[in-house]
């Protein structure tokens, strides 16, 4: 008989401190790396001209959104779920988009950026590296979220877990329902 395995326990990636299952993360901007934190090892990240820069918490549904099918098309993702965000390091907005290997970076030109930006001054609000906009946009289904970093890795752990044959399959159409319906609730929005 095979003994269960222990549960794993996290430790702060600075100080080894325990962590609870939610934790605080900070991002190393030269390698995109996802760092766990303590809190009070978060806070020391907290400023702008650093190695590391804290993730923040916030998740905005942005339920008016504005984008046209035109404006989509010349962004040039090839799928209907990508994450944008601004990379310090290269000095331009990213497109991140999920696949079974992980994340894919767009290298396309997203010239048509500042006009969707202009449409949704919402997304000036974003922090640089450490917050993104998350397009869904598998029909019928068209939403839009601000999120922290950190969701979006996750959003692509689920979906390079769950993915099966060409197109991903069902389950992992399921587990991405499950993902946004999570920030839903995160957000208020949801009748659970």
């Amino acid at each position: 008989m095979i003994a269960p395995r222990a549960a794993v326990s996290e430790n702060c990636d600075f100080c080894h401190a325990s962590l609870s299952a939610v934790h605080q993360h900070v991002l190393e901007l030269s390698t995109r790396k996802l760092a766990c934190a303590c809190e009070a090892c978060a806070v020391l990240f907290s400023g702008e001209y650093q190695k590391y820069r804290r993730v923040p918490r916030r998740i905005l549904f942005l339920p008016d959104f504005q984008i046209t099918d035109a404006q989509w098309d010349s962004l040039m993702v090839p799928i209907g779920i990508v994450f944008f965000f601004h990379s310090s390091a290269a000095n331009r907005v990213v497109a991140l988009y999920p696949s079974p290997a992980g994340p894919v970076e767009s290298l396309l030109p997203l010239e048509s950026w500042e006009e969707i930006a202009a449409q949704n001054p919402q997304l000036q609000s974003m922090a640089p590296d450490v917050e993104g906009l998350l397009a869904y946009r598998a029909a019928p289904v068209r939403e839009y979220y601000i999120l922290p970093i950190d969701e979006c890795f996750r959003l692509i752990g689920i979906i390079r877990l769950n993915w099966k044959g060409f197109s991903g399959g069902t389950a992992m159409r399921q587990e991405i329902g499950k993902f946004l319906e999570t920030l839903k609730q995160k957000c208020g929005l949801s009748k659970v």
